[in-house]
Protein backbone atom coordinates (compact mmCIF):
# COMPACT_ATOMS: atom_id res chain seq x y z
CA UNK A 1 0.00 0.00 0.00
CA UNK A 2 0.97 3.22 -0.36
CA UNK A 3 0.60 6.29 1.65
CA UNK A 4 1.09 10.02 0.39
CA UNK A 5 1.60 13.24 2.10
CA UNK A 6 0.30 16.04 0.85
CA UNK A 7 -0.15 19.82 2.25
CA UNK A 8 -2.75 20.24 4.51
CA UNK A 9 -6.41 21.44 2.62
CA UNK A 10 -5.11 19.75 -0.44
CA UNK A 11 -7.29 16.19 -1.08
CA UNK A 12 -6.35 14.52 -4.75
CA UNK A 13 -9.51 12.83 -4.19
CA UNK A 14 -11.26 16.13 -4.48
CA UNK A 15 -11.67 17.90 -8.19
CA UNK A 16 -9.29 21.45 -8.80
CA UNK A 17 -8.48 23.95 -11.40
CA UNK A 18 -6.20 26.76 -12.44
CA UNK A 19 -7.14 29.62 -10.87
CA UNK A 20 -9.06 32.27 -12.44
CA UNK A 21 -6.06 34.76 -11.89
CA UNK A 22 -3.57 32.72 -12.91
CA UNK A 23 -1.50 32.50 -16.18
CA UNK A 24 0.89 29.69 -17.12
CA UNK A 25 3.80 30.36 -19.30
CA UNK A 26 5.35 26.93 -20.82
CA UNK A 27 9.20 26.47 -20.67
CA UNK A 28 11.39 24.40 -21.71
CA UNK A 29 12.26 23.00 -18.02
CA UNK A 30 7.95 23.02 -17.31
CA UNK A 31 6.64 26.29 -16.61
CA UNK A 32 6.15 29.75 -14.94
CA UNK A 33 2.63 30.33 -13.02
CA UNK A 34 1.96 33.82 -12.19
CA UNK A 35 -1.21 34.84 -9.67
CA UNK A 36 -1.62 38.39 -10.81
CA UNK A 37 -4.03 39.01 -7.89
CA UNK A 38 -1.01 38.22 -5.02
CA UNK A 39 1.89 38.81 -7.63
CA UNK A 40 3.17 35.45 -6.69
CA UNK A 41 5.63 33.07 -9.14
CA UNK A 42 6.38 29.62 -9.30
CA UNK A 43 8.24 27.77 -11.34
CA UNK A 44 6.59 24.23 -12.49
CA UNK A 45 9.92 22.69 -12.94
CA UNK A 46 8.60 19.22 -15.21
CA UNK A 47 6.44 19.12 -18.46
CA UNK A 48 4.93 16.70 -16.86
CA UNK A 49 3.67 19.14 -13.82
CA UNK A 50 2.54 21.44 -16.28
CA UNK A 51 0.31 18.69 -18.11
CA UNK A 52 -1.37 17.65 -14.66
CA UNK A 53 -1.93 21.25 -14.00
CA UNK A 54 -3.24 22.20 -17.56
CA UNK A 55 -5.71 18.69 -17.08
CA UNK A 56 -7.00 19.66 -14.01
CA UNK A 57 -10.15 21.51 -14.80
CA UNK A 58 -11.24 18.77 -17.23
CA UNK A 59 -10.34 15.63 -14.65
CA UNK A 60 -12.53 14.81 -11.75
CA UNK A 61 -10.05 14.94 -9.06
CA UNK A 62 -6.24 15.77 -8.88
CA UNK A 63 -5.54 12.17 -9.03
CA UNK A 64 -7.33 11.75 -11.92
CA UNK A 65 -5.34 14.42 -13.77
CA UNK A 66 -1.88 12.96 -12.38
CA UNK A 67 -2.92 9.75 -14.35
CA UNK A 68 -4.18 11.34 -17.17
CA UNK A 69 -0.81 12.71 -17.38
CA UNK A 70 0.82 9.89 -17.31
CA UNK A 71 2.15 10.25 -14.13
CA UNK A 72 3.39 6.69 -13.08
CA UNK A 73 2.32 5.51 -9.69
CA UNK A 74 5.79 5.35 -7.75
CA UNK A 75 6.18 9.30 -8.69
CA UNK A 76 2.63 10.03 -7.37
CA UNK A 77 3.79 11.49 -4.00
CA UNK A 78 6.29 14.09 -5.06
CA UNK A 79 3.20 15.31 -7.66
CA UNK A 80 0.90 15.40 -5.11
CA UNK A 81 3.32 17.71 -2.91
CA UNK A 82 3.68 19.85 -5.83
CA UNK A 83 0.01 19.92 -6.55
CA UNK A 84 -0.28 20.93 -2.77
CA UNK A 85 2.35 23.50 -2.51
CA UNK A 86 0.01 24.91 -5.93
CA UNK A 87 -3.22 24.55 -3.78
CA UNK A 88 -1.86 25.63 -0.51
CA UNK A 89 -0.20 29.45 -2.71
CA UNK A 90 -3.42 29.83 -4.14
CA UNK A 91 -2.42 28.83 -7.60
CA UNK A 92 -5.04 26.16 -8.11
CA UNK A 93 -8.48 26.14 -6.22
CA UNK A 94 -10.77 23.45 -5.48
CA UNK A 95 -13.40 23.58 -7.49
CA UNK A 96 -17.26 22.40 -7.36
CA UNK A 97 -17.94 18.50 -8.49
Amino acid sequence: MTTTTTAPGYDPARPWALHPQVSLRPESFGALAYHFGTRRLSFLKSRTLLAVVESLADQPSGLEACRAAGVAPEELAAYEQALGTLAATGMICERAA
